[in-house]
């Protein structure tokens, strides 16, 4: 049986439960079709051996008739997840060679529910990127085209290598991180489902810390469904995190009844930008129109801090990761510069960093010590903590007047080419973040839903904010509008 890597988590779940197909035969089928994507450039590190080990482990349970729902299915990894003997470099030249001996909470997890690792996937260094340009792997390439065009298009970032294995049938689902868009974005870009959830809802624990205060693990996924079902794995409380919440996980995939019918959808006047494109527009228009078709009520509401997101946002994650990214020094793990005859321990570090960090790297950290700076401290960073608290205050009143869920563009404009940022102006490239930051900002759960195609043929996403720990509610509004979309389009295989 072939294209079995076509397959969604939940279709190859009943599948391997009724004995149609085995974990091995699925997981073979992916490993095939990533032999033949190199040029995709989507995992960093495969892990074929171990996982058809996995396979066959995973079978056995599932022919004793009690197995979870992610048992044996074959998920890609992002390279910021800590994975015990396997080499986990965050995209960094500063972690070269760096194999964990423990596990990620979330990754353990996924392993004791009988879960497969193809491989670790390629992204931005340290999240860093909305692009997926700024990996010591290089870039990774969308398995998207343009019609009628040759030219190589970014996956988007960070999540790039998670976003285009599941767009590409590489792997069933994958597990991306999201600082300030970087599942949704992807998502978006890729034609797939990405939920970031509210902070707090996974553990951060073994994974590489970017912005502490914004960093968030979920899942991307080919539906809806599946993003219940893997998410609902990835979630729980952990000791290990003093952020992680203690409280229960519900069975997202059960609340997935497609029922909105008298839910309130606020549509925020803000996140109508100046020159935004006609088909974002329109697809915006649509979305709208598609949910309150299903039954839902359409109202028009106010975040007037929205403005000032961006901004308050590129204060404070380059300040966390300046603080963060401190521990590389070139001494207790990783990369270490060669040293010349008197160098101290001052030259080892600047020379250690110079040669670890890439560029984006190296300004985001120069940005955030500058903002952490005395004499810039109140000017820069206490400010922005300041309009992130409002930010999170327009969303608890939107809430507390009753609003279920907000829906807004996902991004900008469809997926760019790669290359085509080099040579702008960095700030260009932040603004793909510009309707995604919000959420991390107020700790938000956030879902890019696939609903649309631009002019190009390319892949269009809306987003929907839910309430905080309200996961359930949210993914059943996203099935709805993902029911009314009727998204099916897949990129032409042209690799």
């Amino acid at each position: 049986m072939a294209e079995l890597s076509k397959l969604t988590i939940a279709e190859a779940r009943d599948k391997m439960r009724a004995g149609e197909v085995t974990s091995l035969e699925v997981t073979q089928d992916c490993i095939d079709a990533i032999e033949t994507a190199d040029v995709l450039n989507a995992y960093s590190t495969k892990t074929f051996d171990a996982a058809r080990a996995q396979a066959s482990a995973a079978d056995t349970r599932i022919a004793k008739g009690d197995a979870p729902d992610l048992c044996g299915i074959p998920l890609g990894i992002k390279d910021l997840f800590c994975t015990k003997g396997v080499a986990s470099q965050a995209a960094s030249n500063i972690l070269d060679g760096f194999k964990p001996e423990y596990e990620s909470t979330i990754t353990q997890g996924l392993w004791d529910r009988g879960a497969v690792m193809l491989g670790k996937m390629n992204m931005d260094e340290f999240a860093m990127g909305s692009s997926n340009e700024t990996s010591v792997y290089g870039p990774v390439v969308s398995p998207w085209r343009r019609a009628g065009s040759t030219k190589e298009l970014t996956p988007g970032g960070s999540s790039g290598g998670s976003a285009a294995s599941v767009a590409a049938d590489l792997a069933l689902g994958a597990l991306g991180t999201d600082t300030g868009g970087s599942i949704r974005q992807p998502a978006a870009f890729t034609g797939i489902v990405g939920i970031k959830p509210t902070y707090g809802r996974c553990s951060r624990w073994g994974v590489v810390a970017f912005a502490s205060s914004l960093d968030q693990a979920g899942p991307m996924t080919k539906s809806v469904r599946d993003a219940a079902i893997l998410l609902e794995a990835m979630c729980g409380h952990d000791p290990k995190d003093s952020t992680s919440a203690d409280l229960a996980v519900p069975n997202f995939e059960a609340a997935l009844s497609g029922d909105i019918k008298g839910k309130k959808i606020g549509i925020p006047k803000e996140y109508r930008l100046d020159g935004m494109p006609d088909e974002i527009e329109k697809l915006w228009a649509e979305g709208r129109d598609m949910l309150r078709d299903a039954g839902a009520e359409i109202v028009d509401i106010s975040l007037p801090h929205t403005k000032y997101a961006l901004p308050a946002y590129y204060v404070i994650a380059p300040a966390e990761a300046s603080s963060n990214l401190a521990r590389y020094d070139g001494v207790r793990y990783g990369r270490r510069a060669q040293l010349q005859d008197g160098d101290g321990i001052d030259e080892m570090y600047s020379r250690t960093r110079a040669q670890g960090f890439g560029h984006e790297v190296q300004r985001r950290v120069m940005i955030g010590t500058y903002v952490l700076s005395a004499g810039f401290y109140d000017a820069y960073y206490r400010r922005a903590q300041r309009v992130r608290t409002l930010i999170k205050q327009d969303f608890e009143q939107v809430f507390q007047a009753g609003i279920d869920a907000i829906l807004t563009p996902t991004t900008p404009s469809a997926a760019f080419g790669l290359g085509e940022m080099a040579d702008v102006d960095p700030v260009q490239m932040y603004l793909n973040d510009v309707f995604t930051v919000t959420v991390n900002l107020a700790g938000l759960p956030g879902i890019s839903v696939p609903t649309g195609l631009d002019k190009d043929g390319l892949p269009l996403g809306l987003q929907l904010i839910g309430r905080p720990w309200e996961e359930a509610d949210l993914l059943n509004s996203a099935y709805a509008l993902e029911s009314a979309a009727g998204f099916v389009s897949k990129p032409d295989r042209w690799w």
